[in-house]
C-alpha cells in the first residue's frame, strides 16, 4: 500500500509556522541586543540577515526532530548511498556552476539589484573576521545543513515512498521555492532545489546533497564577502557560459555514471 502524502504537507506546514515563530523570537532579541540601530539597518544589515538565518534553521530542526522519532538516519536517508569521490567531485562542482550560472543570469537580466538577493549581498559585502566566521557558520553550515535535512531527507524522502521521483522531487523543489517568498529568491532556490533532488535520488542518499548546500552556500558567503559580485556584462556572460556548459557535464555524469533512479 502507497504511503500516505497528506502528513507531510501538514509538516510542511508547521514548519513553516515555526519559522514564523522563531523568526518573531529572532527580531525581539535582536531589538534588546541592539536598541539604538534604526530599524532598517538591524533588520536589512548582517545582524539580521544571521538572525533570521538562525531561526529557520532551527525551525526546521527542531520541526524534523519533532516529527521523526525514533530519530532515524536511514529513513532521512542521512547515511553513506552508492556515491564514490568522484560522484561528490561532480555534485560540488555541479552545484557551484549552477549557483554562478544562476547568479550571472541575474545580473545579466538586471535583477541582480533587485529583491532578497541583494540584500543579502548588501548585508554580506566586507564582513570580515568575526562577522565573517558567524556568516559562515549560519549561512553556509546551518541554513544549508537545515534545508537539506528537512526537504530532501525528509519531505522528499516520504513523498517518494508514495510517488515516482520526479514527482517527488518537482513537488518537493517547489516547496522548498515557496519558502523563500520573493519571486526571484524562489525561483532560484526552484532551481537549486531540482538539481538536489536529482542528486538525491541518483545518489540515493541526501547526504552529497547537504554537503554540495553547505558548500555552495559557504563558497557564496565568503566570496560575497571578501571580493564583493560581479557586475560587469562580459564577465557575467562568460560565467553564465562556462558555468552552463560545466553543470552540464555533471548532470550528464551523474546520469550515466548513477545508472537508473531506484526508491
Amino acid at each position: 500500500m502507497a504511503a500516505r502524502v497528506w502528513p507531510v504537507f501538514v509538516v510542511y506546514v508547521l514548519a513553516f509556522v515555526a519559522i514564523i515563530a522563531f523568526t518573531i523570537v529572532a527580531a525581539v532579541a535582536l531589538r534588546g541586543l541592539y536598541p539604538d540601530l534604526a530599524e532598517a539597518e538591524l533588520f536589512s544589515g548582517l545582524h539580521g540577515l544571521l538572525a533570521g538565518g538562525v531561526a529557520s534553521s532551527v525551525a526546521l530542526g527542531v520541526t524534523v526532530l519533532s516529527v521523526s522519532r525514533p530519530l532515524d538516519a536511514t529513513r532521512l536517508r542521512l547515511r553513506p548511498g552508492r556515491e564514490t569521490g568522484r560522484d561528490l567531485v561532480a555534485i560540488v562542482v555541479g552545484t557551484l556552476t549552477l549557483g554562478q550560472t544562476l547568479d550571472s543570469l541575474t545580473m545579466l537580466a538586471s535583477l541582480g539589484q533587485r529583491g532578497t538577493m541583494a540584500v543579502i549581498r548588501q548585508a554580506l559585502q566586507g564582513a570580515g573576521g568575526s562577522d565573517l566566521f558567524a556568516a559562515v557558520l549560519v549561512i553556509g553550515i546551518m541554513a544549508g545543513a537545515a534545508e537539506e535535512v528537512f526537504f530532501r531527507g525528509y519531505m522528499q524522502t516520504r513523498l517518494r515512498e508514495a510517488w515516482g521521483p520526479v514527482q517527488a522531487i518537482g513537488v518537493t523543489a517547489l516547496a522548498f521555492a515557496l519558502l523563500h517568498l520573493e519571486w526571484l529568491h524562489a525561483l532560484l532556490a526552484l532551481l537549486l532545489a531540482l538539481w538536489l533532488g536529482f542528486v538525491t535520488e541518483r545518489m540515493r542518499s541526501a547526504l552529497p546533497s547537504v554537503a554540495a548546500h553547505v558548500i555552495n552556500n559557504t563558497v557564496f558567503t565568503v566570496l560575497t564577502a571578501t571580493l564583493g559580485s560581479v557586475t560587469a556584462f562580459g564577465p557575467n556572460v562568460a560565467l553564465a557560459v562556462g558555468g552552463a556548459a560545466i553543470f552540464a557535464v555533471c548532470v550528464a555524469f551523474l546520469a550515466r555514471r548513477a545508472g537508473p533512479v531506484g526508491p
